[in-house]
């Protein structure tokens, strides 16, 4: 892989940072690294081996064709204003805001799943939401033989998932909580300490959130399959990292349990966790700081022969975001699709 110049849109946010350590423990050839925040994030100084380097803040100016790669992980509307620019320019840009996820013209990667996908990109490259990836990674290997019908899920999502301040809000809620005071840090739409919260985004018309929809659309265009029917029911739990989700699948043909492990025990950046005997299954903490979907607790459906439904975690910062960010950088550079 040929060294490049990345520019990152969010050095200083809590993905950001994870994708700097990425780049450390992956060797990733790294020829120039600039990193752009926000005015209130400006002037921050990170180390990146061995090298101090000061954060600036983020402008239209801030990008030229110099850059090899942009990595976008801030608003949709900072998204939305700075992509272009670095399209532009000749960039390769990764955008892990939703701003990109459903334009046509725009893949949306997993690599393990649609790398091929990545051969028609106009520039700009997006990124999954952090539960849509664990979900398609754990399905399919199975819907590659017995495509997919209808999924059902139900996830229980990490505050990290909301940001660095979400992370400081459930530690300081739950110092009250233990102390017997009641005090919302405002970084969820209830107090998240000791809850359960089933509500992520805004709601739409028909009562699902933004957060609910995003995992039925990007998983139709991620597989190519828009007629699968998806309902997803998304709540914010009291972790700090780690998503977890339970999935009911049903496919075209009936599909044992026995099938589908052996199909989720073969695929690349998945690992089944699941040995009932022992009570064996992977939990939020078992992910913590790991690339892998853990998949457990797999079934058949009581309420469906031939369908199947199983737990999954992940850690939403890396293979949620970072990792998967930098496993496309790496995929495009196999491909020859990044500028020499």
């Amino acid at each position: 892989m040929d060294a490049y110049n990345i520019t990152v849109v969010g050095g200083a946010g809590i993905v950001g940072r994870e994708f700097l350590k990425l780049l450390e423990t992956r060797k990733t050839p790294v020829k120039r690294l600039r990193l752009l925040a926000t005015a209130r994030s400006a002037g921050k100084v990170v180390e990146f081996r061995g090298e101090k380097i000061t954060v600036e803040e983020t402008s239209e100016a801030s990008f030229s064709p110099a850059d090899d790669v942009v990595f976008l992980s801030a608003s949709g509307s900072a998204s939305k204003q700075y992509a272009p620019i670095a399209q532009r320019n000749g960039s390769f840009v990764i955008d892990d805001s939703s701003a990109y996820r459903m334009d046509p013209a725009v893949p949306l990667v997993i690599p393990e799943v649609n790398a091929d996908d990545l051969s028609w990109h106009q520039g700009i490259v997006s990124q999954p939401n952090c539960t849509t990836t664990p979900m398609v990674l754990a399905l399919a290997p199975i819907h590659r033989v017995n495509p997919l019908r209808r999924i059902v899920v139900s996830t229980y999502q990490a505050v990290a998932g909301a940001g660095s301040a979400a992370v400081d809000g459930l530690r300081t809620e739950t110092e009250a909580a233990l102390a017997g005071r009641h005090e919302p840090s405002g970084t969820q739409k209830r107090e998240i300490a000791f809850n359960a919260v089933p509500q992520i985004d805004v709601f739409d018309e028909g009562g699902y959130t933004k957060e609910e929809i995003k995992m039925a659309n990007e998983t139709r265009k991620i597989l190519h399959a828009p007629d699968i029917a998806i309902s997803a029911t998304c709540v914010r739990i009291p972790t700090f990292f780690g998503h977890a989700m339970n999935v009911w699948a049903e496919f075209e043909r009936p599909v044992t349990p026995a099938e589908a492990r052996e199909l989720i025990a073969a695929a690349r950046g998945v690992r089944l966790i699941d040995d009932p005997a022992k009570e064996s299954y992977p939990t939020p903490m078992d992910v913590a700081g790991t690339d892998d979907v853990l998949v457990g607790r797999l079934r058949g459906d009581s309420s469906l022969p031939g369908g199947i439904t199983l737990w999954t975690v992940t850690d939403s910062i890396r293979k949620g975001a970072a990792t998967n960010v930098v496993q496309v950088i790496e995929e495009a550079a196999r491909r020859g699709l990044i500028r020499r």
